[in-house]
């Protein structure tokens, strides 16, 4: 048993000298190597082009939901528009990571508020905040219109990679359209939609 802790104690001494140094410590070959392996032959490999076509459309998905529920936050005084464009920053930052870690240019920059580099999301920025201008049930329906949208086309950008990074990014994204999803649909029954 004293030889066990020894050991131990001699194991976590030598980390902590090596972290104090600046040295990297690598785990065990046997328990690390296959893991390390695998996530950094993922990030070696290229995307399809699919891929790169996905990235960028979700980013300016994110940002088309992101501004049409500013816009309708400064219309309406209900809190869900407001937090859940807080929560499309947030989307919009996580696949700007990937855009970044894979060196693919970012359509969103400049990031200006309802301009689209995709000529059909442009339009669709027009068109929903003009069908959300009409009433609130009116503007909880552009709401569910997006989620919707977002969650159709998460999935089959899911589908369509092979990178586990990518694919991690996606299906959080798609939980968390499928909350905002209920949110909206909560609300326009609350409101007699």
């Amino acid at each position: 048993m004293n030889r066990l802790l020894a050991g131990i104690a001699a194991g976590v001494a030598i980390a902590v000298a090596a972290l104090s140094l600046g040295i990297g410590v690598r785990p065990e070959p046997s328990v690390a190597a296959p893991t390390m392996a695998l996530a950094q032959a993922a990030a070696a490999a290229p995307l399809s082009q699919a891929e790169k076509d996905g990235l960028i459309f979700m980013r300016e998905e994110e940002k088309l939901a992101r501004d049409v529920y500013r816009v309708l936050g400064a219309q309406y005084s209900l809190r869900v528009f407001g937090n859940i464009a807080s929560s499309e920053s947030t989307h919009m930052a996580a696949v700007k990571r990937l855009l970044e870690s894979y060196g693919v240019a970012d359509p969103a920059t400049p990031d200006v508020a309802g301009s689209f580099q995709n000529p059909r999301l442009l339009q669709l920025y027009a068109d929903l905040i003009a069908q959300g201008d009409d009433s609130l049930t009116a503007a909880l329906r552009v709401g569910i219109v997006i989620e919707k949208l977002d969650i159709s086309d998460l999935k089959a950008h899911i589908a369509e990679t092979t990178h586990s990074d990518i694919r991690r990014v996606y299906t959080n994204l798609l939980h968390g359209s499928q909350n905002h999803l209920r949110a909206f649909e909560t609300l326009l029954a609350r409101y007699g939609g």
